[in-house]
């Protein structure tokens, strides 16, 4: 595989799962990094050009169009390198449905950002905030109750992408503790994090 280039951002926890599932489908090597960003105020260096709407990640081909966003990069290098993290059977169902209510949680927690970084101070509007903690704070507690068998099994997009959305949160909301009622979730992070190709993909202190 050759001619692709990823359009990348070292805080983006959106990025840093396609890089995980790049570590772990041993494609790394085979990508062209490209830092590019910026946020619904300003495109900044993001890959407009490729991906009108203006976010990263973008994954551009020689040979078709660019693809995004994260989840069908993942699809697709998964397909290329015949990594089997997209399970087959009903644990496929399972695993796409772990992965967007990991994307829920971050889409939820960057919302939170951009209210804090974006929004002038005297037209920030709390309860909004605490709305998307209360998205995140209910899924966090179906995890802790519904899916720590599924957690245990083999490794799949589920996984990556939650481990990376449980990653965002230290890095952005450590302060919120979301580890204070719910020890297995913990206990299972703290193992996810150790793996090689998380290490290998950890953000920048905030």
């Amino acid at each position: 595989m050759s001619g692709l280039t990823l359009y990348f951002s070292h805080s983006s926890p959106y990025v840093r799962k396609v890089m995980v599932l790049a570590h772990e489908a041993k494609l790394v090597e085979k990508l062209e990094i490209v830092t590019g960003s910026g946020t619904p105020l300003d495109a900044g260096s993001a890959p407009i050009e490729a991906n009108p709407l203006g976010k990263v990640p973008t994954l551009t081909r020689v040979d078709g169009a660019a693809l995004y966003d994260s989840r069908v990069i993942c699809q697709y290098l998964d397909a290329r390198a015949n990594a089997g993290l997209y399970p087959d059977g009903a644990r496929r169902w399972d695993a796409l449905t772990l992965e967007a209510t990991a994307d829920g949680i971050l889409d939820a927690a960057l919302l939170m950002v951009y209210e804090a970084r974006l929004r002038p101070e005297e037209i920030r509007f709390a309860p909004f905030v605490e709305g998307q903690w209360d998205k995140i704070d209910r899924a966090l507690d179906v995890i802790e109750a519904r899916w720590m068998a599924y957690l245990a099994g083999p490794l799949c997009i589920g996984q990556i992408a939650l481990g990376c959305a449980l990653g965002y949160l230290d890095l952005r909301h450590t302060a919120r503790g979301w580890r204070a009622t719910r020890p297995a979730l913990a206990q299972w992070d703290a193992r996810f994090a150790a793996r090689d190709s998380m290490r290998a993909t950890q953000p920048p202190p905030a």
